[in-house]
This record gives C-alpha cells, sequence and structure tokens, in this order.
C-alpha cells in the first residue's frame, strides 16, 4: 500500500452543493452562468419530473437506457447538437449522469466515442455541464469517467477525462426518497461496493482510505433504515453521501474484481448494475480477504459481520445483502448457467480492473466465484 507521502491527483466539479432542497438552486445557477439552451438527459422516469428542476424552455433527451449502449450515445449527442445546447445537466442515475459527461464533450465535435475513449482523449467541453443525482448508488456526479456499451462486442467502453468534470454537481436526498426499496438497495450496495473496492485496491491511498471507509459506515448505518422507509430523509441523505465518498474514490483509485466480474452480467443478461454488483460483493469480499484481513475486518465491523475466516466473511456479506431484501442467487435473475464461461472470459479481459484486484484472479477463478454465486 502507498504511504502518505505517495503523489496522488483528486479532481472534483469546483461547486457541490449537498443537502435537502439544493435542487432549487439549479436554476439560479443557470441564470449565473449565463446558459440559454439548457438540454437535460434523463432516463424514462425522471424525464417524467423534469419541471423539480426549475427550469424553463430546456431541451430533454428522456430516452437514457439502464445500461446506454453507442446508439444510445449517439441519438443523445445528435438531439443535443440540433438543440445547439450550451449547457448539458446530467438527471438521474450513473446511466444519464455518464451519457451527460459524453454528450458535453461531444457536442462541439465530429468525432464519436472511439475517437476519444481511454484515458484524457476526449476534446475541449464547451459548453457547461451539471450533474443532478436521483439515486445514491453511483457517484458519477464527481466523477470524471463514462461508460458505454458496445454493441457489437458487449463489452463496456471507458472514457475518461478532466474535460468531463462537471461545473457542479447538486445532491439533494429528496430527489431519491421515490426510489423503491429493492432499488435503494441494490444501488446503496453499489455506492459501498466502490468504497470497499478501493480501500482494498492495490493502488488504495492513505486520502482515498478515509473517504472509503467513512463511505462504508454510512452504508451500514443507514441503507437498510431507507429501505425500510424511503421518506427516512436522514437516511437517504447519509447513503447520498455515502454515494459520494465512492465517486471520490473512483477518480484516483477505481475499482477492482467486483466490478469486473459485475460487468458481463449487466452488458450480456441486462443486470441492473447495482444489483450485479451486489451478487458478486460478498464472494470478492471474501477471496481478497486473506490478502487484505486488516481492512476486510474494517469492513466487516462497519457493516455488522464477523470476518474471522474467509466462510465467516462470505457468510456476513450475504447475509447484509440478504437482509436487504436482495435475491442473491445469480440464477434468479435470468443469467443462464451456460454462458458462465463466457461471462468469466469477458471478465477476466477488464486488466484495467483485474490488476489492481489484491488478489490474481484467473479466468477459472473467476469461473468458480460465477458458480458460486449462482
Amino acid at each position: 500500500m502507498p504511504s502518505l507521502d505517495q503523489p496522488i491527483e483528486m479532481l472534483r466539479p469546483p461547486i457541490v452543493r449537498f443537502g435537502r432542497g439544493q435542487v432549487g438552486t439549479l436554476a439560479d445557477w443557470v441564470a449565473g452562468v449565463g446558459a440559454r439552451r439548457c438540454f437535460v438527459v434523463a432516463d424514462r422516469v425522471n424525464a417524467a419530473r423534469i419541471d423539480v428542476l426549475g427550469l424553463r424552455d430546456v431541451q430533454l433527451f428522456g430516452e437514457v437506457k439502464p445500461e446506454p449502449d453507442l446508439p444510445n450515445l449517439e441519438a443523445a449527442v445528435a438531439a443535443a447538437k440540433a438543440a445547439r445546447a450550451d449547457a448539458v445537466i446530467g438527471f438521474g442515475g450513473g446511466s444519464a449522469m455518464d451519457l451527460a459527461k459524453l454528450v458535453a464533450v461531444l457536442l462541439a465535435t465530429d468525432k464519436g466515442l472511439r475517437d476519444i475513449s481511454g484515458p484524457n482523449r476526449a476534446p475541449t467541453r464547451t459548453v457547461r455541464l451539471a450533474q443532478v443525482p436521483t439515486t445514491a448508488g453511483t457517484g458519477s456526479e464527481v466523477g470524471t469517467r463514462a461508460l458505454v456499451t458496445d454493441p457489437e462486442t458487449m463489452n463496456k467502453i471507458a472514457t475518461e477525462s478532466r474535460e468531463m468534470l462537471a461545473d457542479i454537481a447538486i445532491i439533494d436526498p429528496e430527489l431519491t426518497v421515490s426510489v423503491p426499496p429493492q432499488v435503494t438497495a441494490a444501488t446503496g450496495v453499489d455506492a459501498m461496493a466502490h468504497c470497499v473496492e478501493a480501500f482494498t485496491s492495490k493502488r488504495s491511498h492513505p486520502i482515498i482510505d478515509d473517504y472509503a471507509l467513512r463511505g462504508i459506515e454510512l452504508v451500514g448505518r443507514y441503507l437498510r433504515r431507507a429501505v425500510e422507509d424511503g421518506a427516512d430523509i436522514e437516511a437517504r441523505a447519509g447513503l447520498a453521501l455515502a454515494a459520494f465518498y465512492g465517486g471520490v474514490c473512483l477518480g484516483p483509485v477505481n475499482t477492482t474484481a467486483g466490478h469486473a466480474l459485475a460487468y458481463p452480467l449487466g452488458t450480456r443478461h441486462k443486470l441492473a448494475h447495482g444489483i450485479a454488483n451486489a451478487l458478486m460483493f460478498p464472494h470478492v469480499l471474501a477471496v481478497n480477504a486473506p490478502a487484505e484481513p486488516n481492512k476486510t475486518a474494517l469492513i466487516g465491523r462497519a457493516l455488522g459481520f464477523d470476518c474471522e475466516g474467509r466462510q465467516a466473511v462470505l457468510a456476513g456479506a450475504q447475509a447484509f445483502c440478504g437482509d436487504l431484501g436482495l435475491d442473491m442467487a445469480m440464477r434468479n435473475h435470468g443469467v443462464p448457467r451456460d454462458d458462465l464461461p463466457a461471462s468469466a472470459r469477458e471478465a477476466h479481459a477488464i486488466r484495467r480492473l483485474l490488476d489492481f484486484n489484491p488478489v490474481d484472479l484467473s479466468e477459472a477463478d473467476i469461473l468458480e466465484i460465477y458458480e458460486a454465486a449462482y
């Protein structure tokens, strides 16, 4: 693990507004920066409540898919160009916010996603960018990465650039009150997984560790409360803060095996990102435990389970997720068993994440995890 004096760079939006009612400040920010043609990127659910943003005469792309693919992005970019947008607003979960980032950098260019994918290849952004999350999961509102699925290969194309960092992130827990219990549970586990994977990564850093552990503790304290009572605004705020901390962790450290193994479940079988991560979380935490026993013990303490031995870690993490009402058997989520080897091959190829997992996982190891989760 790097020492405290190891160099690290952290990027965040220059303005972060957090708290109940903060969505009401978006219109003033828009007016203050002189934006006249706002373009909102949202999924269908949030498109139906765009009025909560308090904006007038906005153009809307309200067709963001749960796992956005290249055609979905191209349609959003075309709509933004037609609107001659001078401000892009991501309104929704991670999918909407990721597309908003990419729309903002592709709006003024003829380049496509493949021309800018990878690190630091995006063109200079010429429009304003605001992010307004409506779930407490991805933390995408404070990040510089975006993921879009290539329909030809069914792999996620990752793009990263400081040009995709929002000018403002408005995190209002009231916007998450209507999220159903199952989605609350799954997105909460996703936020926690960001923190856990960054905490145990080979790239972990003491500065990020502080954010990560605090995020895990917040999920342990508030997730079940929010699942049981969606109107519990303190619990909603706690989860929103956990998601924010997870987003902070993603920038300089990022995730590891949990997300690498979850991605094929989403791209190949359309599992929601949160539930895919929840299915993988107990197994990856357990397999990594021998390499990071002290940090695993802190994770277990924060989530309320014992970490004496790999089986105890697995049982405790599964019970944590199961107690939230999540079905932890992969077979019950429409994943065919005969596809597990192909998913394992695909996951094993995601080296940008797996190379920093504390334990080196072979393709056979990944298949074994899938079988255990099945």
